[in-house]
């Protein structure tokens, strides 16, 4: 830790770091998950365990167990780029000290079993990350006393306009679900999209109650499209590389598991092919995971080359 600490602050160190104002988008991106947590502990709370997935507790005490859980992954995972963002303006070594220690605890989600699908009910060792993500939390509401605004206009502003609408309309089905709620009977879209159940007596839904992995890639591409306006205007260059790739990692990475759930849910289950898409949740030796690598370096590539700025 100290020399985690030591390695930032030789990244970070300025005499007289500039005032500015917190880049709108991130308070932007706390909304996204902290709307999305409200709607799942009211969901998990008043659900029973089983009409949701892989949980056992009910009731309040369900709820909390499931949002801490959301914690670790996926909040854990957008907390890190934005402490490297809070950490790059900010005004004392003691914030810079804060954010490290913060990335630390949040990167605890990487550690395999810390998050099992198979087990969604929260363990001890899921306050770890937690803490990561309140630190975070508390550094971004310190920040907001010297002001906020939002970043310039960036090149690809539309394109980030496009996708996002394009993601948030498929993923109408996981959005009723967090709700607890079922798209069937609805003008359109029930007809377009798979949710309830398929046969009459059938116990399984097509798209079960409660929070989706896709709903996860939804939260991580949404935010990875906010907080890259805002990298560009990072002092200092490793960390703004650091920040692009770690981006454009989290872009590629959610759009897999974004891929894999509609797939599955919208095509594989009404029978129309047998294929699936892989699953990602969990990084490994595989096909998929390299071509979540290349993505994430032509991403980056095509960001850095939009933005006149150099790859690093």
């Amino acid at each position: 830790m100290q020399k985690a600490c030591q390695f930032v602050h030789s990244v970070l160190d300025n005499d007289s770091p500039q005032p500015y104002k917190l880049p709108l988008e991130i308070p932007a991106v706390w909304l996204l998950f902290l709307a999305d947590a409200a709607a799942m502990l009211v969901t998990y709370s008043r659900l029973p365990a089983r009409e949701l997935y892989h949980v056992t507790g009910s009731g309040v005490a369900g709820g909390l167990s499931r949002v801490l859980v959301f914690s670790n992954f996926s909040t854990a995972l957008v907390a890190i780029p934005i402490l490297a963002l809070l950490a790059d303006r900010a005004r004392s070594r003691l914030t810079v000290v804060a954010a490290t220690v913060g990335a630390t605890f949040s990167a605890a989600v990487f550690w395999p079993g810390v998050v099992d699908q198979a087990d969604l009910d929260a363990r001890p060792v899921n306050a770890i990350a937690g803490i990561g993500v309140l630190i975070a939390l508390a550094l971004t509401a310190l920040a907001l006393r010297r002001g906020a605004a939002w970043s310039p206009r960036r090149s690809g502003d539309r394109i980030r306009i496009v996708v996002a609408a394009v993601a948030v309309f498929f993923a109408l089905p996981w959005i009723a679900a967090e709700l607890g709620l079922f798209l069937n009977g609805v003008p359109l879209l029930g007809r377009l999209f798979q949710t309830g159940r398929f046969l009459p007596g059938d116990p399984l839904a097509a798209v079960h109650h409660g929070h989706h992995h896709g709903m996860d890639g939804l939260l991580l591409l949404s935010s990875a499209l906010l907080l890259s306006r805002a990298v560009p205007a990072m002092r200092h260059r490793a960390l703004r590389a650091a920040a692009g790739l770690y981006l454009a990692l989290m872009v590629a990475y959610a759009v897999a598991n974004y891929a894999n759930d509609i797939w599955t849910e919208q095509i594989v289950k009404r029978g129309w092919t047998t294929w699936s898409i892989p699953n990602v949740l969990e990084p490994k030796v595989s096909i998929a995971w390299s071509l979540i690598g290349l993505g994430a370096v032509v991403l980056y590539a095509l960001a850095s080359a939009r933005s006149g700025e150099a790859p690093a």
